[in-house]
């Protein structure tokens, strides 16, 4: 009887991605088992292709291993051959290319330790773009928010499996934000006190700033029960009306992967089990097999899948006052809020002084949080006092970049 491992699926994000913008898949094992975990998939677009191989993880590890020095290549049927080279956390084609119609094509991986892998040769399906992106106000589960729709329809009823992942975008004003920064100017070494601060215009953006970040969950559908090949406002994404991401501007791009029957059996299976409740119990099932095998050992376990898929994008913006006007709008990402000048207890007022016998004075405490870049400069009115903010607050690069996007659209 084969045995069973008791494993733990942590999915984070999609398993197979085609820009590479998946956290690996992580499959951890029950003592010291070493598992090879290779996800790849390669599509219509002519671009760098990436396959990413890793090694499994123990249950005591947070991780799982990047494997390296491998040789890595795709070929097709006409004795074509990508060659891959490693990058920093996967493989990347040494060329630009892309999967044509009625080829088709097989991953190789050899490792540094001489182990050669091999998936099972796959087509590219049907290439069908998305029809439509929307975004609506709707309350949903009792909570108002905005959902993110697509519709998609193939006339020819050759698509049926298809496969979402997105990354969204969005803008980040900082609302405590000055156009001069406090910092420190030190005096010289054995000076009471040590430094002053003193004001500098900004020379770089820090109020306005962007984020992005992908989606982290299998978002799989099928027409195949249908009598169209049609995908009818299928619900990619739900934010809350209070979710601080939509708080200004928000941009989501959304990524449409045409796949094989094996392929969404594969990612189905996967999302099963990731839903499962307790991956840990006795009803775990045996090893979750996908289409890449051992040359060397066919009984060697490996995890993964290599697909060959095609790809639509499509993108939106919207701003909060465009779908939910009139509603108060998400909070900062950060606590930043009005300080109580007459509140001795307040976090966030200090008095900018400096005495060895008054204990009243906190400009030492001041320099070192100015200095240390964990606290930012607000003004106040009442005089010997300083407002100090989280740095978050008023320096929005302290989380998030100051470089706008090559697609943003204000």
């Amino acid at each position: 009887m084969k045995k069973i491992f008791l494993i733990r699926f942590l999915i984070t994000i999609i398993l197979v991605s085609v820009f590479g913008c998946t956290t690996p898949y992580s499959y951890q094992t029950n003592g010291d088992e070493d598992v090879i975990v290779i996800e790849a998939t390669i599509t219509n677009e002519i671009k760098n292709q990436e396959v990413k191989i890793s090694r499994s993880y123990k249950l005591d590890d947070n991780k799982s291993k990047f494997e390296t020095e491998a040789v890595v290549y795709v070929t097709d049927d006409l004795g074509n051959k990508y060659e891959f080279d490693q990058s920093d956390e996967s493989y990347k084609s040494v060329n630009t290319f892309q999967a044509n119609p009625d080829r088709q094509y097989q991953l190789h991986v050899l490792t540094k330790d001489g182990r050669s892998y091999i998936s099972s040769t796959e087509t590219l399906p049907q290439q069908t773009e998305i029809e439509s992106l929307n975004a609506t106000a709707i309350t949903k589960n009792g909570q108002l928010g905005v959902e993110i729709t697509l519709n998609s329809t193939d006339p020819t009823n050759k698509s049926k499996y298809y496969r979402y992942e997105y990354e969204e975008t969005y803008k980040v004003v900082a609302p405590k934000w000055l156009n001069e920064k406090a910092v420190v100017q030190l005096f010289a070494p054995g000076s009471i006190p040590r430094g002053k601060v003193t004001f500098v215009p900004r020379t770089e953006e820090a109020r306005v700033c962007y984020l992005s970040q992908k989606s982290n969950e299998l978002l799989l559908t099928s027409t195949n029960d249908m009598s169209e090949d049609k995908v009818i406002n299928f619900p990619v994404r739900f934010l809350s009306s209070k979710d601080p991401i939509i708080r200004n501007r928000y941009s989501i791009l959304v990524k449409q992967y045409i796949q094989t029957l094996a392929a969404n059996t594969f990612y189905n299976t996967l999302k099963e089990i990731s839903n499962s409740g307790s991956l840990l119990s006795q009803t775990q099932p045996g090893f979750f097999y996908g289409n890449i095998k051992s040359i060397d050992n066919p009984g060697e376990k490996v995890i993964g899948y290599f697909g060959v898929s095609s790809y639509s994008e499509k993108r939106l913006f919207f701003n909060f006052t465009d779908l939910l006007p009139g509603q108060p709008s998400p909070k900062y990402q950060y606590e930043c809020p009005a300080p109580i000048p007459e509140s001795e207890s307040s976090d966030y007022i200090f008095t900018y002084c400096f005495s060895k016998t008054n204990p009243d004075c906190q400009g030492d405490q001041i320099l070192n949080l100015l200095e240390s870049g964990v606290k930012v400069y607000f003004p106040t009115e009442a005089p010997g006092s300083y407002i100090l903010y989280p740095v978050e607050c008023g320096d929005c690069t302290s989380f998030s970049s100051n470089i706008k996007p090559s697609f943003w659209i204000d």
